[in-house]
């Protein structure tokens, strides 16, 4: 019985010393914060202030640039897995990638603003483990444009506009869009643009003339870009051209790119790339879409 009281008590002690270990943690962590703060303000208001600075630097004229760009990979096995029907012995194997680049002049009477842009992807489908079976393309785009403009007022200047659009892999060129136009465009802050070209002319190229047919009409691009929170950057786009000639089918196309990013660790992190367009010349009555999803790095 003395041995259980004993037991009992070394328990209790035990406990109580515990307790006031944990409630010293306690205090001492409280401590260093309340030191911390007054330096992690000084830090913040440090931040505020570079900030303020490359405000100011990105305001001057002169060429800037940047890059960025996603790779994503994605490997599926089956064996003998009875829910995929057909697929039951099947591998895949996916892999995309884009690439983006900009360049722009900003100068106190004019711009030029340059931008590239590449989504390409293959994926290889073996129905059986021993099929011999080859990587197919799944995303081929390749987007270039080029914005000059005569600023008329803060906001407002003359432009003209070249943009290409074609695939890379498999059918260069075929088809090819090409717009070549002239009108307005509209700064309403540094990271947008509205471009409105009521006259602009849509040049295709292809082996099926008879398909794809060229034509005088109204190009409108929009481009905003921003930093929602710290470490995530959200660019969109939005390119449009309406047709002025009547035809079956349409000839009007548009296409609308987001490209999401999350920062991870200097300039790694996670992107997305995701599209919708529109062409009734591509495919009749249809959206098309794609998206690649994986590591990306921001230059």
């Amino acid at each position: 019985m003395r041995h259980i009281l004993t037991l009992i008590f070394a328990l209790f002690i035990t406990n109580i010393s515990f307790g006031q270990t944990l409630d010293e943690l306690k205090k001492q962590k409280a401590d260093l914060e309340g030191k911390a703060a007054p330096i992690q303000a000084q830090v913040d208001a440090i931040k505020s202030e570079i900030d303020a600075v490359n405000s100011k630097i990105s305001a001057y004229p002169g060429w800037y640039k940047g890059a960025f760009g996603t790779l994503g990979a994605n490997f599926t096995g089956r064996n003998q897995w009875f829910s995929a029907g057909n697929l039951k012995d099947s591998r895949a194997t996916t892999i995309l990638g884009s690439f983006n680049a900009f360049a722009n002049n900003i100068a106190d009477k004019y711009f030029w603003r340059n931008a590239g842009s590449l989504n390409l992807g293959w994926q290889k489908l073996k129905l059986t483990p021993d099929s011999d079976a080859k990587f197919e393309p799944v995303a081929d785009v390749l987007n270039v444009t080029s914005l000059f403009g005569y600023n008329i007022s803060k906001k407002l200047a003359a432009s003209t506009l070249g943009e290409y659009r074609t695939s890379v892999i498999k059918n260069f060129n075929n088809p090819g869009y090409l717009d070549l136009g002239v009108g307005l465009t509209y700064t309403p802050m540094k990271n947008m643009i509205i471009v409105f070209h009521p006259l602009n002319y849509n040049f295709i190229f292809a082996k099926d003339d008879s398909k794809f047919t060229p034509s005088l009409g109204c190009k409108i691009v929009g481009d905003y870009n921003t930093e929602i929170v710290k470490g995530i950057n959200w660019r969109t786009n939005l390119t449009g051209f309406y047709s002025y000639k009547n035809n079956t089918p349409s000839l009007h196309n548009g296409t609308w790119t987001n490209w999401l990013g999350f920062n991870v660790w200097k300039g790694v992190g996670v992107g997305l790339e995701f599209a919708l367009r529109m062409s009734d010349q591509e495919v009749l009555d249809e959206i098309q879409n794609y998206y690649t999803v994986g590591l990306s790095y921001k230059l």
